[in-house]
This record gives C-alpha cells, structure tokens and sequence, in this order.
C-alpha cells in the first residue's frame, strides 16, 4: 500500500523542510538589573567562561553538543567537537 504522505524515497526525508531553533551558548554572566541599565554602546559584559573553552550548543533548547567558534567567511559560526550522548535540559 502508497504512503501518500511520503517525500521522496526515504521516510525520513519529510522532516527535511522542518524548521528548528539552533542556540550556541558563549557563556552566561549574572547582573544586577541596575548594572544592565548602565550598559551602553562599547560596555563588556563578562563571561564565565574562558577563550579556549567550548560553547554549548542547543537545538530546540535540548542541550546536544560541545562546539567551537569558528570564522566562515564574513560570519561567526560553530563546528561541533562533540556530541552529547543524551540531551540535557
């Protein structure tokens, strides 16, 4: 019996076109909000985490994977250095 549901040959292709949020976390700072509203243009903020430290990657707020910043051309973006055998939330 046709599948009349079915994209392409494969099952699994129908999920090609889905949409999902993809977060790369450079580390995370806790402020007062008096202090937040002091930030302006040029302000740094500092992290926890340092320079050579991975960054966590979310999909669909699922923490999935270790990755590192990389340059792409003109843009940031971020390679994968691990994955992670079970999603954290």
């Amino acid at each position: 019996m046709a599948n009349d549901t079915m994209v392409g040959d494969k099952p699994t292709e129908a999920v090609y076109g889905v949409d999902v949020e993809c977060i790369a976390v450079l580390g995370t700072a806790n402020l007062p909000i008096a202090q937040l509203l002091k930030l302006g243009r040029g302000a740094v903020v500092e992290l926890d985490r340092k320079v050579s430290d991975p960054v966590d990657l979310y999909v669909n707020r699922k923490h999935i994977a270790k990755a590192e910043v990389v340059v792409v051309e003109d843009h940031l973006a971020v390679t994968i250095t691990e994955v992670l055998k079970r999603a954290a939330d």
